[in-house]
């Protein structure tokens, strides 16, 4: 492949990595939502699908997010980071396999739709479990395949990979089975069984030639020691200020990120656009995805990793207002192609800029433990955030009209989701804006505080 010429074997292969596990992040976390919130229609309870899909996402990153420090620690001991990377992909590749079961369960029937949804939750849950696990530890071998000189350019071209590759054919064929004729549901059935295959089979190189050199000896009581280590490294985090503070500010704007990435569907399906058009305009941001990491890598080598997060953040902000107005499938392909320009290059030059901060190299698994902490709970917070307030509108709504959840019929009730759901998606903003502040009026000055030490 042209495009991994220059780097090293070892670099490449974990770079492959984020190709293999794409395919989870767009065919789970975008066409899901969709089929979930069809089944959510034949349900008793009236509760709005992008509601409860906000709820599960929460659910699945706190129990990541509340387990990162203590995995952290055992990836740091010799010879455990592999296995526990396989152990969590495992878990998710499998929760992908038994999501292709689901479609073809009846779900129309009374009473079996809210069997199929929560057996769609759950298996959901499970699978972001697996895929976040999997990622804390790929995180952690960024300091064992590359130098602190090339790693926004690694970290940035894995992104890149991802988008050419892992996201986009398992897409292209979902696509091209849904145009074509092929029943919706053995589509969803097929592509669900797909994304685990094609997980598995390109993780094949990272396997094979990336290999823990940076790691705590394992020693009689080590373990021990180690979970005993986390609030020294708490203590350590804290009072490098520069860490502290970035880790923060990643806390909040990445929290709009994931928000978005996790709720776009959900959102567009809630407002009744066509779930073909949004695939395509999902589509187009996996195409664009490559061509803009590219940029981001040569903008990075040129104004800094740091300007580049600081422009993406910008970026978001925008994304987030033009989202609060979208009522049409053009402006959900506006939107794509806005969110296609930083969302590789704000994820991968944050991972770098961490990485890059480690004092204690041997220690990256526990270090990107914190910053998968970080990372998931600004995750659970996010899509909590628009559920409850769109929640909240849909009930203000609902009495200005003398009516409640409980009182409305299924098209009145589809009409308010459909008008509280912008008003979610406009509560990013305010972490954003937390996030934006920390990052551009605070951190700079603990940065140029510890440069010119």
């Amino acid at each position: 492949m042209k495009l991994l010429k220059g780097y090293t074997k070892q670099e490449a292969s974990w770079m492959m990595y984020d190709w293999a596990n794409s395919a989870h992040s767009v065919i789970v976390v975008t066409i899901l939502p969709i089929f979930y919130n069809t089944v959510a229609g034949y349900m008793a309870d009236s509760a709005s699908g992008m509601t409860t899909w906000g709820y599960a996402t929460s659910i699945a990153m706190a129990i990541v997010a509340l387990a990162a420090p203590v995995l952290g620690v055992f990836g740091d001991f010799e010879g455990w980071r592999k296995k526990l990377f396989t152990g969590f992909l495992l878990v998710g590749a499998a929760s992908c396999i038994g999501l292709s079961f689901t479609p073809m369960m009846d779900f129309v029937t009374p009473g079996a739709a809210e069997r199929v949804g929560l057996a769609v939750l759950a298996l959901y849950i499970l699978s972001t479990i697996g895929f976040a696990g999997a990622n804390l530890y790929y995180d952690s071998f960024l300091n064992d395949v590359t130098t602190p000189e090339r790693m926004d350019k690694v970290s940035t071209m894995g992104y890149g990979l991802g988008y050419i590759g892992g996201s986009t054919v398992p897409l292209v064929i979902f696509l091209v089975m849904n145009l074509v004729g092929v029943d919706m549901l053995f589509c969803l059935t097929f592509i669900f069984g797909f994304t685990a295959v094609w997980w598995l089979v390109f993780s094949i190189p990272m396997f094979k030639n990336v290999r823990q050199t940076s790691f705590v000896a394992r020693e009689k009581g080590a373990v021990g020691d180690a979970l005993r280590g986390i609030g020294a490294t708490v203590r350590e985090i804290v009072r490098h200020k520069a860490m502290f503070v970035y880790l923060i500010a990643y806390f909040f704007y990445i929290d709009g990120v994931n928000t978005i990435i996790h709720m776009s569907t959900s959102y567009g399906s809630t407002l009744g656009l066509d779930s073909t058009s949004m695939m395509l305009a999902l589509l187009l941001v996996q195409v664009l995805g490559l061509p803009f990491c590219l940029l981001y890598i040569r903008l990075s080598e040129r104004f800094g990793a740091r300007a580049m997060v600081g422009a993406g953040i910008c970026v978001y902000m925008g994304v987030t207002v033009f989202g609060f107005f979208l009522r049409h499938v053009w402006q959900f392909w506006v939107m794509a192609v806005l969110v296609a320009t930083s969302q590789g290059g704000i994820q991968a030059l944050s991972r770098s800029m961490f990485g890059k901060m480690i004092p204690d190299k041997a220690r990256s698994g526990e270090f990107f433990g914190f910053y998968d902490i970080f990372g998931k709970f600004s995750a659970i917070i996010g899509p909590a955030l628009v559920a409850l307030t769109s929640a909240l509108a849909g009930d203000v709504m609902l009495r200005a009209q003398g009516l409640t959840r409980a009182t409305a019929d299924a098209g009145r009730l589809a009409a308010v989701d459909a008008a509280a759901a912008p008003w979610g998606i406009l509560s990013l903003l305010v972490i954003f804006f937390i996030g934006g502040g920390l990052y551009f009026f605070v951190l700079p000055r603990f940065l140029d505080k510890q440069s010119g030490q």
